[in-house]
């Protein structure tokens, strides 16, 4: 069943992978994904900085300008194509740009919106629920990730149940996060998986 356009939530995720997996890139998966770790948590930096902007742009305007919105984005884009590399829930090693569509995972963020200003300003609150579920599905993430991990040794390809329960989870805390950066006025959802 499709989902009309104003029923779905604005940042979604996309998997488009064929579940086999490089056993020697498995095997050094957590080493391999240093440099990304490393460009992101810098990159995350300014990024905090610019939703501190955001943060007042959206106050007072209503909204994240386009530019603000996009450079979040490739940076929420980013970390989600590094999840799906470190969970297994893809093979190649991810891009450092964050561009859309340039990952077997990747997230679909639309376009800035207007938002509430009364939500934006105790956004910092309204968000530790859903941080707080973030949080234990990442507990959870890694735990099918160590199970993903032994698995794709053994046949060379990742479970697609463990895939998409593992996606599932990915979605709903990159909507945590997208939220929270205000790339989104629109809560995080648990209904609807992510799309192939």
């Amino acid at each position: 069943m499709t989902q009309s356009l104003a029923d779905r939530h604005p940042v979604a995720l996309v998997v488009d992978d064929d579940l086999h997996r490089n056993r020697l890139t498995v095997l050094f998966r957590l080493l391999l994904a240093i440099p990304q770790s490393i460009w992101l948590g810098l990159w995350g930096i300014v990024v905090y900085l610019a939703v501190v902007v955001a943060w007042f742009a959206a106050l007072f305007a209503g909204r994240v300008p386009q530019g603000l919105h996009g450079f979040i984005a490739r940076f929420l884009r980013a970390t989600t194509h590094l999840s799906a590399y470190v969970f297994l829930l893809a093979e190649p090693w991810p891009p450092f740009t964050g561009e859309p569509g340039s990952y077997p995972v990747d997230l679909r963020i639309d376009g800035p919106e207007r938002q509430n200003r009364l939500t934006v300003l105790f956004r910092g609150l309204l968000v530790i629920p859903a941080l707080v579920l973030a949080y234990v599905f990442r507990i959870v993430n890694d735990v099918v990730a160590v199970l993903g991990w032994f698995y794709c040794l053994v046949l060379g390809r990742m479970h697609k149940g463990m895939r998409d329960v593992s996606a599932w989870m990915l979605q709903f805390e990159m909507q945590t996060y997208a939220y929270w950066a205000l790339a989104t006025g629109r809560y995080p959802s648990l209904s609807g998986g992510p799309s192939a």
